[in-house]
Parts: C-alpha cells; sequence; structure tokens
C-alpha cells in the first residue's frame, strides 16, 4: 500500500470537464464487449479502420496447394506485411512462428475436403482456440446448400456463443457452391444471414455490379476473398473497387503467394487497402518491389 506519509494530495479532477467516450471505429461491433473490440482492434488498423489479412488455410480441404506446399518457405516471409493472418490450428503450431505477434483468424470448423461434397463441418474446441490466443473464429457457412445449409448456420450460432463468453469475435465465412451465383441478391443474402446470427466480421467475394448494396445492407464489416489467382493487376483493380464500394479490407492467399513477387504485391495491396492508392499507384509499387528488392512508397510499408 502506499504511504500515507509524504504523499501529494489529488486535485487534478478535472471539473466541468465530460469524461471522454470514445465510439467504437467499426461498424455494427459499438455494443460489443471490450475482449471482442480489443481484438478487432488488433486485425482492424484503427488509422484506416481496414485490414489486409493474408489467408492460408487452403490445405484443410485442398491439401498441399501450390504456393503453400512449404509454408515455412513461402508464407513465414509474408508474415510481417499482414496484419493478420488465416489458417488452421495444426499450420498454426507446427510452422507459424509464435514470435510474429500478428493477431489469428483461426479457422475453426472442419469436415470434407475436395475429394467428397464440401460444406459438411463440425466445430473445434473453444478452449483450444484460447490457448492459441485466436483473435477471431472463422467458420464458414454455406447459404444455399441444400444439404448443409442448416448445419453450417447452426454451426456459425454456436461459434458466436462461445465467442461471446471468451471475448473472441467470430469471422462468418460466405461459402459459394457449384450451382450459386456470386451476384449481389446472393450475397447479400448470405452476408445478411452471417449477420443477423451475430457474426461480427463477414468474409464474402466481390461482385462486379451492386457490391456497394450488399456492403450496405450488411450490419457489420466486411471483407472480401481473393478467389483464385488472377494477373496481379486485375487483383489490385478487385481490391480498390471493394474498398471503393466500402469493403474493410481484403483476405487474400492465392493473389498473394501464388504471385512471382509475393511480398511485392502483398504490399501493392496495403497501399489499396489502408493508403487509398490507385490501381496504377499500386501497380507500381508491385513492379518496383519485383524489379528493385524495395518498396517505391514507403508509407505502404508501414505495418
Amino acid at each position: 500500500m502506499a504511504d500515507n506519509e509524504g504523499n501529494i494530495d489529488a486535485k487534478d479532477f478535472g471539473i466541468g470537464i465530460p469524461q471522454k467516450q470514445e465510439g467504437f471505429f467499426l461498424k455494427g461491433n459499438e455494443n460489443a464487449c471490450y475482449g471482442i473490440k480489443s481484438r478487432l482492434a488488433q486485425v482492424f488498423n484503427p488509422r484506416s479502420g481496414r485490414a489486409v489479412m493474408l489467408a492460408f488455410d487452403h490445405g484443410f480441404i485442398m491439401g498441399p496447394t501450390s504456393g503453400l506446399e512449404r509454408i515455412d518457405l513461402t508464407i513465414n516471409p509474408l508474415i510481417e506485411y499482414a496484419d493478420c493472418i488465416m489458417c488452421t490450428r495444426g499450420i498454426l503450431r507446427s510452422i507459424v512462428p509464435p514470435t510474429c505477434n500478428k493477431p489469428v483468424s483461426l479457422r475453426f470448423d472442419s469436415g470434407t475436403t475436395i475429394l467428397t461434397s464440401l460444406n459438411d463441418e463440425t466445430l473445434e474446441d473453444i478452449e483450444d482456440a484460447v490457448r492459441l490466443n485466436a483473435s477471431l473464429l472463422a467458420v464458414m457457412v454455406a447459404i444455399g446448400d441444400p444439404d448443409h445449409e442448416g448445419s453450417t448456420i447452426r454451426n456459425l450460432t454456436k461459434t458466436v456463443d462461445m465467442g461471446l463468453r471468451y471475448g473472441i469475435p467470430t469471422l462468418g465465412v460466405t461459402a459459394v457452391g457449384k450451382n450459386l451465383t456470386r451476384d449481389a441478391r446472393y450475397l447479400s443474402l448470405a452476408t445478411r444471414v452471417c449477420a443477423e446470427n451475430g457474426a461480427n466480421v463477414i468474409k464474402t467475394y466481390y461482385c462486379d455490379e451492386h457490391f456497394d448494396q450488399v456492403v450496405n445492407s450488411c450490419p457489420v464489416p466486411i471483407v472480401i476473398a481473393g478467389g483464385k489467382k488472377l494477373p496481379e493487376r486485375d487483383a489490385l483493380t478487385l481490391a480498390k473497387n471493394a474498398i471503393d464500394q466500402g469493403a474493410a479490407g481484403v483476405d487474400m492467399g492465392r493473389n498473394i503467394f501464388q504471385s512471382d513477387s509475393p511480398v511485392g504485391m502483398i504490399l501493392a495491396v496495403r497501399e489499396v487497402v489502408h493508403n487509398g492508392a490507385t490501381v496504377d499507384q499500386a501497380y507500381d509499387c508491385y513492379q518496383t518491389y519485383k524489379a528493385e528488392g524495395k518498396c517505391p512508397n514507403a508509407c505502404c510499408c508501414n505495418k
């Protein structure tokens, strides 16, 4: 205990100055608990309100995808440039260095692979997610899948409940089946269902028409999936269009780690997401790093 003798009397009470109350910067999460908000603020940059997430969880359904054969050689050098990494618990424990100090979007469900019918998923152990210090619990929701829609929505609601218990936010990942169209009508329905069931953030696909309607009809932040590998300029255009129409970030994998300059590509994506760069400016960043091994714009390296 402090010694009363010689103690200086407290006098700076700020009389007449209301206590400052800051609103939370991510939409739809103002009423979340402190732990959820704290973890979201680790994933999303409070300055820009956005995030560059690096996804390399593909192996849990696809095995050793091109570019992920040796994660220690291809992914670990990229982690420092990401705001958040998205992976499975097996890869996290076996390969990702704990000294990287990056927030983790943990793949929290598992099930069938590309060899059978997808989307038959089960949940993992919430206590293991706590042990792994997860900042997000990522769960796939197969809206429109006649066999697995109900079970995956139940997985989402169970994850939200467990996340609320431990102060960990939930990332609802919208799946797109072979017979489902990536248009605004479907994506609006899928993202809204995830949000209505309590997801704090949604990962979905970009659509060329009316994506702003998808974003505005969803009450929580949306990050876009990169999807299949595109030419670098096309991938940057995808990211730019999504950000300009209200997306809160990107969760890219193949368009970064399958690039012929992965570091250059993730730096270019950062330029778009955090610094509002044009496609030309971001593509110049990518090309310069590819040719010279350095970034032309130091600001995009500000992690």
